[in-house]
């Protein structure tokens, strides 16, 4: 049974690590037109063999995007300097939209990985009753 609670253990993982994923996106999505907001990206980390589920994952630190900002020629915004600029966000929604897709398939096969491994565990169940 230890191989079976190690399997639903790593899909748990990989179900929490995607949903804080898809959070950042999120984020990201709802910021997109917000002044001067830096893109966020996680980064996924196995986890050691000595945690005592070998294949886990958890995201290990969120990251700030370096890139610089968009100018915006606004002279109406109240953050425009003297030309008339003001520093957007480094979000491209297009990339948001990509990896949320990304994200929510990865969700959806740990998702499956798990219900697949509990209805495999409640068959050996069943046949060791009989």
């Amino acid at each position: 049974m230890s191989d079976f609670s190690n399997a639903l253990s790593v899909s748990a993982s990989g179900l929490k690590a995607q949903a804080q994923r898809l959070q950042h996106v999120s984020e990201n999505i709802a910021n997109a037109d917000t002044p001067g907001y830096r893109r966020k990206t996680v980064s996924f980390e196995a986890t050691h063999a000595g945690t005592g589920t070998a294949g886990a994952v958890t995201v290990s630190r969120v990251h700030l995007d370096q890139s610089a900002p968009q100018r915006i020629y606004d002279p109406s915004h109240p953050l425009a300097d003297e030309t008339g600029h003001y520093q957007g966000s480094t979000v491209d929604l297009m990339i948001e939209i990509t990896d949320a897709r990304e994200a929510q398939r990865s969700y959806e096969a740990n998702l499956k990985m798990f219900d697949q491994v509990r209805q495999m565990s409640a068959g050996l169940m069943d046949l060791l009753r009989r």
